[in-house]
């Protein structure tokens, strides 16, 4: 990684010709992509225009100089269409405002770093007071003529994103639970036709041989249906008896539990209120002064006002 101080001003060597080319003037950023796209020359016919290197034509860029293949890699105005655009663009980055999406100036961007691939990696940003730091590209919204908009919270915000996504995925499963639809095997239901089936009792009419009887045997099936509601009723009235007594000894512990807590929370009241002073009067529903303010908070007043309702009141001026 370089920054671009480090590459500016350095000699242009051709490694097939044996030439410098010239030297390295600036750097045609693609603010778009975050990339160094090429690197602008200046040689000697400099005053025939813009000369350019394709950032992927580089073979290293050295302490000393940056290296190409041979002077062909060179593009000109005419032959860099591609690059037209970023031309154009002119965009520095270098001593444009950084400034947060909020709208607070961050300072002044005095640097950038720059990958072997030509990607921008972070940028270096000057405050008014003189102190430095570094900001990721990552954390870089826009990178424009003038202004450098950064957005430090960006990459956690894009994380609570991912992350709230993939909870909904989570909660989907949860309607896998429909297996519980198989507990329709209540079909408990589906029983009472099996009792229906009990009207094996036409095993009487078997005996008796004559269709006649068999006839009078469904006239039986009314009556079987009406036992069955008989034993259903009887399964629930045994199943309350029994749970409804533990239940009433879990609330006889849960009020002695609370009895030792409210005890407890008074103590410490009371504690807290002995030295205190009254901050105004306190009075009795008839009148009668508890305490007057600026009076000490004695365990006898501390008795009058329990007596009275008062305790609150009293707790809350104190001073």
């Amino acid at each position: 990684m370089k920054k671009s101080v480090e590459i500016l001003g350095l000699p242009i060597i051709s490694i097939t010709e044996g030439r410098e080319l010239g030297v390295s003037k600036t750097l045609l950023i693609d603010a778009k992509n975050g990339t160094v796209a090429a690197i602008t020359i200046e040689d000697a016919d400099w005053y025939r225009g813009v000369k350019l290197i394709p950032y992927e034509s580089v073979i290293a860029i050295g302490d000393d100089a940056v290296t190409i293949t041979n002077s062909e890699n060179i593009l000109t105005l005419d032959a860099a269409g591609d690059y037209e655009a970023l031309l154009d663009d002119n965009i520095r980055i270098i001593d444009t405002k950084a400034i947060t999406k909020s709208g607070t100036i961050q300072g002044k961007v005095t640097e950038l770093y720059i990958g072997d691939d030509g990607k921008i990696e972070k940028c270096e940003i000057t405050a008014p007071d003189g102190t430095t730091s570094d900001i990721a590209t990552d954390q870089i919204s826009i990178f424009g003529k003038q202004v450098t908009v950064i957005d430090p919270t960006g990459e956690k915000k894009n994380n609570v994103m991912h992350k709230a996504a993939e909870a909904p995925k989570a909660a989907p499963a949860a309607p896998v639970t429909p297996a519980a639809p198989e507990v329709p095997a209540t079909p408990a239901e589906p029983e009472a036709p099996k009792a229906e089936a009990a009207p094996k009792a036409p095993e009487a009419p078997q005996a008796a041989e004559p269709a006649v009887k068999a006839e009078e045997a469904p006239k039986a099936e009314a009556p079987k249906e009406e036992v069955k509601p008989e034993p259903k009723k009887e399964a629930p009235k045994a199943a309350p008896a029994p749970k409804a007594e533990p239940k009433k000894e879990a609330p006889k512990a849960d009020a002695a539990k609370q009895a030792a807590a409210d005890k407890a929370s008074e103590e410490r009241h009371r504690r807290f209120l002995l030295g205190k002073k009254a901050a105004r009067d306190i009075k009795m529903d008839n009148g009668i002064v508890i305490v007057e303010a600026g009076q000490d908070i004695t365990e006898e007043v501390l008795q009058k006002a329990k007596l009275a309702n008062k305790f609150i009141e009293l707790s809350m001026n104190v001073q």
